[in-house]
């Protein structure tokens, strides 16, 4: 039977078929908003939409080309540019954009390439997808190499980053395996010669592939599930290579989190909303604190031992003769929440919650969980009593360095580990040299940081290797990171110089969306969000308690302190900036200015963002290497073909032809219809022959054995090449 041409697919087949595609890659783009810092994500999704249109639509090369040109600099000119397009200004800074990320290319200096160029890169690359799709999807109906990326791509996301596909794992599934079985049902049809007409006339063949992938989903999701049967590899993985905790050698979304035994690696930013809060005053809201730090991160020495609670907190940290202020307060949560702890200011003394509600509180770290029934629960808010303290400065510098307390004291606040370098000894010994009471010391260490320049960063963060400490990694190595990095150095470097101090966990007061004052209510009202979780430091002075501290770059103590008129003038406690502000903003801020001086030294066409991260640039740039590998794979036989025709246009030897004809041989195989080992080259040749009704196989066969035996030359080279070429072109389809 005479094999059908390709190109009579139906166009409606092939739209079907391309939007799958189109679908399918709209998985990739999904997650790349989440995991990155890239902003405009719509932009990018409708200049994709759009150059798969053009690519469905089968127009000429040029003018395809002009389109997807165009759109991807009218894609560039909204992103960037505030001058009209095409315009001198508009050029001129094109030109020396380019000349400047050439230079870095060349250079290697990766992270000093613009905004600008690294989102033209991805448009490129977008551009590149919309022909490969068309061409795996349509032409050669090879999807699944594109089907089995797509879900390791997704997998590996879910696993090692802050993207969850969770449930809609499934629209990739059913895409996906729609798409093979419409694949595979034309691949059947164009090998059994059968024509499409059959298919357009009896449509009901599509409801079985659709019944049975739609089946297959729906069982999937709701049929019952083993547990996992082997161990989760992750921790592993991230054991061997010295990858933390989660958050580690990951990127997770900045919030609150439990587990805290490795710490490093970076963040990205996540401004949900955890809860509001109506008080009169900014402070930190606690939730628990960790004494035992391992040389990568925190854990506790023993388990906690609640006890149940009357709408009242008997954990106070802090003694009788520090002066406070009766305050009131209401905290009400976004929902979902997770945190099934309770979230209080210093100093609080009743929590009003529902009768049902069990309060359980640990006397010594000050963590206070919530129950119903035995079970821990998520209140939706609750209203608080407490007293707001004022620490007074000079009772504390009554404490001498080396006053540690009892012997349980010094065993949970003073604990180090054995394997702790010494030159974190030494420095906070150099640190505190000039100082005699415990104030000034806990002071110099905490302005330290400031003072010498460390840098506060959420992305590009290290995590330290298998043998290398947390805290001598951030005091010596790197001099960057977030307040994990800050508050954790800081209490191992007072307990090197015999002063109790913990780890302490919850969030800053948040952003102030309503002034109580302006608007006649009694509360300013406070919303937090996951990128207000914090960490800082209590130190323990004898004569006062716990009292919070506050090492990280950029953030100011939310505690208040009671300076006496006794008090030194140079004590810089009042140096803190009233509000506290925020280290994220001053990161991007100074990369603003640096992208501002580099501009005004071209022109000041272009608008101040930073639509596409680095990371990202990395990863399209592996995504199109190894498409632009794939589309050579699969088209290798196409561009042998073409070159041994030429060999055998400009040399038509014995030697040619005979390479022309094993190379027809091994195309026959590939297609499905090898040579029987008990066939002649004749018998071969006629059964070619006969599939696809032609006699090209027998005069090429005659020619070779010819050639091969007689020593024969060719003498009509074109008659024979184009044969050659003719037979291909059936073979190939």
């Amino acid at each position: 039977m005479v094999k059908q041409d390709q190109n009579e697919i139906p166009f409606l087949y092939a739209f079907i078929m391309y939007v799958l595609g189109l679908l399918l890659f709209l998985e990739w783009l999904y997650p790349i908003g989440q995991i990155t810092d890239t902003s405009n994500m719509n932009l990018f999704l409708v200049y994709a939409l759009f150059c798969f249109v053009i690519s469905l639509l089968q127009t000429r090369w040029w003018l395809s080309f002009l389109l997807k040109g165009f759109g991807m600099l009218f894609i560039i000119q909204a992103l960037f540019f505030e001058s009209s397009f095409f315009s001198m200004d508009w050029m001129l800074y094109m030109v020396d954009d380019f000349q400047w990320n050439v230079e870095a290319l060349f250079s290697q200096r990766w992270y000093e390439l613009t905004p600008l160029f690294r989102s033209t890169l991805f448009l490129v690359l977008i551009w590149l997808m919309s022909y490969l799709i068309h061409y795996w999807f349509v032409v050669v109906k090879r999807i699944l190499l594109f089907v089995i990326l797509t879900f390791i791509y997704l997998a590996v996301l879910d696993t090692f980053t802050a993207y969850k596909v969770g449930l809609s794992i499934i629209r990739p599934f059913v895409l996906a395996f729609i798409a093979l079985g419409l694949s595979n049902f034309f691949r059947v049809l164009y090998d059994e010669g059968i024509r499409y007409a059959w298919a357009r006339k009896n449509p009901r063949w599509i409801i079985p592939i659709i019944v049975t992938v739609l089946a297959a989903s729906i069982i999937g999701v709701s049929a019952p599930k083993f547990g996992p049967q082997w161990s989760d590899p992750v921790p592993y993985i991230q054991a061997v290579t010295g990858y933390g905790n989660g958050s580690g050698g990951t990127v997770q979304k900045v919030g609150y989190g439990e587990d805290d035994s490795r710490l490093g690696g970076s963040f990205v930013q996540d401004d949900t909303v955890v809860f509001q809060a109506k008080v009169n005053e900014k402070h930190y809201w606690r939730i628990e604190s960790k004494d035992i730090y391992t040389g990568k991160g925190w854990e506790r020495s023993e388990e906690l031992a609640y006890m149940e609670q009357t709408n009242s907190l008997s954990y106070n940290s802090f003694s009788q003769q520090v002066e406070t202020e009766a305050l009131e307060g209401e905290v009400e949560f976004a929902e979902p929440l997770k945190i099934k702890k309770l979230l209080y200011p210093y100093g609080t003394e009743k929590v009003e919650v529902d009768t049902n509600v069990r309060l359980l509180v640990d006397e010594e770290l000050g963590e206070a969980r919530t129950q119903i029934n035995g079970k821990d629960i998520s209140l939706k808010g609750y209203k608080l009593q407490y007293n707001h303290p004022s620490f007074p400065i000079e009772l504390m510098k009554e404490s001498f360095p080396n006053d540690s307390g009892d012997a349980e004291m010094r065993k949970r606040y003073l604990q180090l580990p054995e394997t702790l370098p010494d030159r974190v000894y030494e420095l906070a010994a150099d640190i505190t040299s000039d100082d005699y009471n415990r104030y000034d010391k806990v002071r110099s260490v905490e302005k330290y940081f400031s003072r010498n320049g460390f840098v506060y960063q959420i992305s590009d963060v290290p995590v330290p290797s298998k043998d290398q400490d947390y805290v001598d990694q951030f005091l010596f190595d790197s001099q960057l990171g977030y307040c994990d990095n800050y508050s954790t150095s800081m209490v191992v470097m007072l307990r090197t110089l015999g002063i109790p101090a913990r780890w302490v966990k919850g969030f800053t007061s948040g952003e102030r969306i309503e002034r109580g004052a302006s608007t006649g209510k009694e509360f300013d009202v406070y919303e937090v969000t996951n990128k207000n979780a914090h960490s800082w430091v209590e130190v323990y002075f004898p004569k006062v308690g716990w009292v919070p501290f506050e090492p990280t770059q950029g953030f100011s103590n939310l505690a208040e302190f009671d300076v006496s008129t006794g008090t030194s003038s140079t004590d810089d406690t009042l140096d803190a900036p009233e509000t506290e502000t925020n280290p994220q903003e001053q990161q991007e801020n100074i990369k603003k200015k640096e992208e501002e001086t580099a501009v005004e030294a071209s022109s000041s066409a272009t608008k101040e963002k930073n639509p596409f991260s680095m990371n990202l640039f990395v990863y399209a740039g592996i995504v199109m290497l190894l498409g632009v590998t794939f589309m050579l794979y699969c088209r290798r036989f196409q561009l042998q073909t073409a070159f041994i025709e030429r060999k055998l246009m400009q040399n038509p030897d014995a030697q040619t032809y005979q390479e022309a004809y094993h190379h027809l041989l091994k195309l026959l195989k590939r297609n499905g219809i090898p040579r029987d080992s008990d066939q002649t080259l004749r018998e071969y040749a006629k059964r070619i022959d006969i599939r696809y009704d032609t006699d090209s196989m027998g005069q090429l066969t005659n020619v070779y054995e010819r050639m091969l035996y007689n020593n024969e030359k060719n003498k009509s080279t074109t008659e024979i090449t184009q044969l050659w070429k003719n037979l291909i072109k059936r073979i190939m389809g």
